[in-house]
C-alpha cells in the first residue's frame, strides 16, 4: 500500500470519529436540557430575623421589666443557673451594665423550638433604637445593635392661644416640636414673649421602628410669623455638619441667645430709674429680671470665659460673669448656686449651664437679673442686636437655593385650616 492511500485512510479515520463525538456530545446536552426544562425551581423561603438573629427555629417570649426586677430572676425561670448569670454579667460589663436595667422596659427571651426550650439568647431594650443581646449558650457574651429606623416626612401648623407647647398639644402635634423650634430659633425669637396669633408651619421627619412611633427627627423647614414678621428656616448640610439658614442663606445662630433660661416672664426691665422693691428708693436698674421658679437652669448666652464666680455683697448674691471677647461681657445674678465645674477662668460654650435661678443676696423672690456689657458699659439685653454666624458657603449657594425652594413651595401649601400637603417621595425628590 503506497504512502498516498495510507494518508487518505488516515484521514477519513479522523473525520468519522469527530463526526460520532459531535454526534453524541449534542444528545447529551440535548437530554441535560430536556433534564433542566422539566426542574421545578422551589423559592427558598426568607428567613425572619429580629435582633440580628435568624429566629426561624427559636421561640420568642417577650416581656416588659417589672418593678424591683433584675436579670437573675427573669433568666432563673428559664433554667439558666446563678453561675452561667453571673458570667454574664461579669463579661458583659463594659457592653451594658446589666444593673442599669430598668422597670418598664422591653425583653424577649429566645428558647430553642424543641422539647427543652433552652434559652439561647437574652434581649434587653435599652430604648426603641438600642438593644443589648446576650447569648446564654456560645461563650457566654452580649454585643449591642440597633433597630432600623424608618424616616416620614409630615407637617404641623398652629396658631398661638396661649404658648407655642400648649398649641401644639391642643392640635394633636407631638409637643416636643416646640423645644426644637425654640432652638431653632432661640437666636432671633424670644418664645417667652410669643403673643397670641403668632403662628408656624413646620415640615419634619417621624420616625417609626417596626411600625412604631418613637419620636420626631430633623426640624427640615419651619416659617414662624413673630409680630407680623415671617422668619423661614432651612435645614442645610455644608462641611459634613448641619444648621438652619433664612432665605438669604445667612446662618439663624448668631454669636448670643436672645435670653440665658426659660423664664415665665420679665418682672423689671433696663431702666435708669427704678423703685427699688426693697431699697423703696429710684436708682438705676441696668439690666433685666427674668422672673423662673427656683432651679431653674440658667445658661450662658455665648462662648466665653468666666471672669467671677462669686458673691457679690452689693445686693448681687452668688455672681457669674463671663468675658465674650474684648466687646462683649454678661453678668447672671441671685444664682441659688453655681454649674458644674463653674469658676474664674474656666471657659464656657453657648448654651452651658452656668448657673440655677434663686433668690441670694438683695432679693424678694427668685429670679435672674440678666445685664449685658458693651465695652464695659451696661446695655438693654433686650436691644442687642447679635451678629450672625457662618453663612451658607458660595460653593453651596445653588444646592442651598434648590433644596430652599422645594421647601418653600411645601410650606407655602401648608394651611391653618389644613396642615397635611399629602407630602410624597416625588415632592421631595424635586
Amino acid at each position: 500500500m503506497n504512502n498516498k492511500l495510507k494518508y487518505y485512510i488516515a484521514a477519513s479515520i479522523i473525520i468519522a470519529l469527530t463526526l460520532i463525538f459531535f454526534f453524541f456530545y449534542q444528545n447529551a446536552n440535548k437530554d441535560e436540557q430536556i433534564e433542566m426544562s422539566n426542574t421545578a425551581f422551589v423559592e427558598m423561603p426568607v428567613p425572619v430575623i429580629a435582633y440580628g438573629l435568624n429566629i426561624d427555629s427559636l421561640v420568642v417570649v417577650s416581656d416588659k421589666i417589672k418593678r424591683n426586677q433584675h436579670l437573675s430572676d427573669i433568666l432563673l425561670n428559664y433554667n439558666v443557673d446563678y453561675a452561667t448569670i453571673d458570667v454574664l454579667a461579669k463579661r458583659s460589663r463594659k457592653v451594658f451594665d446589666v444593673r442599669k436595667i430598668r422597670y418598664g422596659n422591653k425583653y424577649s427571651v429566645l428558647l430553642t423550638n424543641d422539647s427543652l426550650q433552652q434559652a439561647k439568647y437574652f434581649v434587653y431594650e435599652i430604648s426603641p433604637v438600642d438593644y443589648v443581646v446576650f447569648d446564654l449558650v456560645d461563650s457566654v457574651h452580649a454585643h449591642r445593635g440597633e433597630n432600623e429606623i424608618n424616616i416620614t416626612v409630615d407637617t404641623a401648623t398652629g396658631v398661638i392661644e396661649s404658648s407655642l407647647w400648649n398649641t401644639m398639644v391642643d392640635n394633636q402635634t407631638d409637643p416636643n416640636l416646640a423645644n426644637e423650634l425654640s432652638e431653632i430659633y432661640a437666636w432671633t425669637v424670644d418664645f417667652f414673649g410669643i403673643q397670641k396669633g403668632d403662628n408656624y408651619k413646620i415640615v419634619y421627619e417621624n420616625l417609626w421602628v417596626e411600625g412604631n412611633r418613637i419620636g420626631i427627627g430633623k426640624v427640615l423647614a419651619a416659617t414662624f410669623k413673630h409680630h407680623g414678621d415671617s422668619l423661614n428656616a432651612f435645614y442645610f448640610v455644608q462641611d459634613s455638619t448641619g444648621d438652619y439658614f433664612d432665605e438669604q442663606a445667612n446662618s439663624l445662630r448668631r454669636t448670643f441667645l436672645k435670653a440665658p433660661l426659660r423664664y415665665k416672664r420679665i418682672s423689671s426691665r433696663f431702666s435708669y430709674s427704678r423703685m427699688h422693691p426693697i431699697l423703696k428708693y429710684r436708682r438705676p436698674h441696668l439690666g433685666v429680671d427674668y422672673a423662673a421658679a427656683r432651679g431653674t437652669p440658667v445658661v450662658s448666652v455665648g462662648d466665653g470665659t468666666v471672669e467671677r464666680a462669686s458673691w457679690d455683697n452689693g445686693g448681687g448674691g452668688r455672681v457669674v460673669k463671663i468675658k465674650h471677647n474684648g466687646t462683649y461681657t454678661t453678668q447672671y445674678m441671685h444664682l441659688s448656686k453655681y454649674g458644674k465645674g463653674i469658676k474664674r477662668g474656666i471657659k464656657v460654650t453657648q448654651g452651658q449651664i452656668i448657673g440655677y435661678v434663686g433668690s441670694s443676696g438683695m432679693a424678694t423672690g427668685p429670679h435672674l437679673d440678666f445685664r449685658f456689657y458693651r465695652n464695659g458699659k451696661p446695655i438693654d439685653p433686650l436691644k442687642v442686636k447679635s451678629p450672625a454666624a457662618k453663612p451658607v458657603d458660595t460653593a453651596n449657594l445653588e444646592q442651598f437655593n434648590i433644596e430652599k425652594d422645594k421647601w418653600l413651595k411645601i410650606l407655602e401649601g401648608i394651611t391653618i385650616d389644613n396642615p397635611d400637603t399629602g407630602i410624597v417621595a416625588s415632592d421631595l425628590a424635586k
